[in-house]
C-alpha cells in the first residue's frame, strides 16, 4: 500500500492512455489513477475506424479497449467529455474545461494527434470530412453507403494510409473515388518511389482514379453542399463528398502552454521525450502519437503515429512512471488491409536514408517481402500477403549487421538463417 497516497493522472483517452492505466494496475500501483478524455466515448482503438468498422464488418462495441465496467473494477477514475485546458507543472495540477482542478504526483500526456486541415475555400461545406475519431467514422460510414447507393463521387485529398484505406472502403460500397496526391506515387514518404506504384495499380484495378502532382485549391459548393474540387493545375473533379487525409498533427498545445520542450519539424513536431518517455519535466511523461522519443536503437528522435506504438508506448511510460528502468526501443510497426491485400511494415526508412531495395517473392502477384537497406544493413521490411515474418524482419533490423542481399532475395533461404 506504499503508493496509496499518490495520484497518477493520464491526459488522453486513446489506446496509449488506456493501456497505461491498465499497466499501472497490473504492475501493482495502489494509488489513484485518473484518466482524462475529451471524448464522451470510453477509450477505443483507431485502426477499425478506417478498416473493419468503416467497412461495416465490425460492430461499434468491438473498437473499445476495455469494457466500460472494467474501469470501475480497476478503480480507474474517468473524466469523459472533459478536455484538459491548463497544465501547471510548478503546482503539479491539471485544470479541466469545467473548472475542476486535479493534483498529480506524476502525469502522462497521451493527447494523440488531430487531422491536418485543408486551408482553402469551401472547407466549411457539409460534405467535407476528416477521419480521426469514432464519431467521424460513424458519419463517414453512412456517407459511403449513401454514395454507393446513389453512384456518388468521393474525392480524397492525400494518398497516405488513411486516404487509401478509405478509398478501398468507399469502393466496397460502390462509390466513385478520385484521390488527389501532391507526390508522384501513393505513400511516397513511407515506401519511396520504388513501391508506391504497386498500391496505385491495386486501387486502379478496383476503379479508383488518381490525380498525382496536384493539390486542392478550392472545394466548390452550392447551398452548403459539395459540388466539385479544383486543383492547382486547373483541373476540376466532380465531388459529392470530400475527405481530407493529409496527415495528422500532434496535439501539443497543453505541453507548449506548460513550457515543456517540443521536438522540431524534422520529427513532425511532438513532445520531446527521452528513451524512458520522460519529458523535460521529471514528473511528466508522454506516449503515443504525441511523443517524439529518443530511440536507443535507431539513434534518432522519432515520432510514430501507429497503433503498435500506442499499444506498447503507453505501458512503457506507465512502468517508467513507477520507477522502472525503461529504454523504449520498439521497432516501428504498422499494418494495412486494402481489398485482398494485407501488409505489415517494420522499421524506419524514409526516402534518402537507403541505397537499395531488395524484394523476395512475386511482386506481380503481390506476394512478396520488400527490404530497404543502407550499406547492406536492413532499415525496414514490408511483407505483402506473406505472413509470420514480421518478427525475423525486426530481428534483422536489430542486428545492424550487413546482409547477403542475394540470400535476402531468395525465398528458399529462411530469414532466420540470416541472423548473426
Amino acid at each position: 500500500m506504499v503508493d496509496a497516497h499518490r495520484t497518477f493522472v493520464i491526459v488522453g483517452g486513446g489506446l496509449a492512455g488506456a493501456k497505461a492505466a491498465e499497466t499501472l494496475r497490473s504492475e501493482g500501483f495502489t494509488g489513484r489513477v485518473i484518466l482524462i478524455c475529451d471524448e464522451r466515448d470510453h477509450p477505443y482503438e483507431r485502426p477499425p475506424l478506417s478498416k473493419g468498422y468503416l467497412l461495416g464488418k465490425e460492430e461499434r462495441d468491438t473498437v473499445f479497449v476495455h469494457e466500460p465496467a472494467w474501469y470501475a473494477q480497476a478503480q480507474i477514475e474517468l473524466h469523459l467529455g472533459q478536455p484538459a485546458v491548463h497544465l501547471d507543472p510548478a503546482a503539479k495540477t491539471v485544470r479541466l474545461g469545467d473548472g475542476t482542478l486535479i493534483a498529480y504526483d506524476k502525469l502522462l500526456l497521451a493527447t494523440g494527434a488531430e487531422p491536418r486541415r485543408l486551408d482553402i475555400p469551401g472547407t466549411g461545406l457539409a460534405g467535407v470530412h476528416h477521419l480521426r475519431r469514432l464519431a467521424h467514422a460513424e458519419r463517414l460510414r453512412g456517407v459511403l453507403a449513401s454514395l454507393g447507393r446513389d453512384n456518388g463521387h468521393l474525392v480524397i485529398a492525400g494518398a497516405g494510409w488513411i486516404g487509401l484505406e478509405v478509398a478501398a472502403a468507399a469502393r466496397s460500397y460502390g462509390a466513385e473515388v478520385t484521390v488527389v496526391e501532391a507526390a508522384q506515387t501513393p505513400l511516397y514518404g513511407v515506401l519511396g518511389p520504388e513501391l508506391g506504384g504497386l498500391f496505385a495499380d491495386l486501387h486502379r484495378e478496383h476503379g479508383v482514379r488518381f490525380h498525382f502532382g496536384a493539390r486542392f485549391t478550392e472545394i466548390i459548393g452550392q447551398d452548403g453542399m459539395v459540388l466539385a474540387v479544383r486543383t492547382d493545375d486547373g483541373e476540376e473533379h466532380l465531388a459529392h463528398d470530400v475527405l481530407a487525409a493529409i496527415g495528422a498533427a500532434p496535439r501539443t498545445a497543453l505541453a507548449e502552454q506548460a513550457g515543456l520542450a517540443l521536438a522540431g519539424p524534422e520529427t513532425g513536431g511532438g513532445i520531446a521525450v527521452d528513451a524512458a518517455l520522460r519529458t523535460s519535466d521529471p514528473y511528466i511523461y508522454a506516449a503515443g502519437d504525441v511523443a517524439a522519443a529518443d530511440h536507443p536503437l535507431l539513434d534518432t528522435r522519432l515520432r510514430v503515429e501507429h497503433w503498435a506504438n500506442a499499444l506498447n508506448g503507453g505501458p512503457a511510460a506507465a512502468r517508467a512512471m513507477l520507477g522502472q528502468e525503461i529504454g523504449y526501443d520498439r521497432i516501428p510497426y504498422f499494418f494495412s488491409d486494402q481489398y485482398d491485400v494485407g501488409m505489415e511494415y517494420s522499421g524506419y526508412a524514409p526516402p534518402g536514408s537507403y541505397d537499395q531495395v531488395v524484394c523476395r517473392g512475386d511482386v506481380g502477384k503481390r506476394e512478396f517481402i520488400a527490404f530497404w537497406l543502407s550499406e547492406g544493413r536492413l532499415l525496414a521490411g514490408m511483407n505483402v500477403n506473406v505472413w509470420d515474418v514480421a518478427e525475423p524482419v525486426q530481428q534483422l533490423i536489430r542486428s545492424g549487421q550487413p546482409l547477403d542481399t542475394e540470400a535476402l532475395a531468395d525465398p528458399e533461404v529462411p530469414l532466420e538463417s540470416l541472423l548473426p
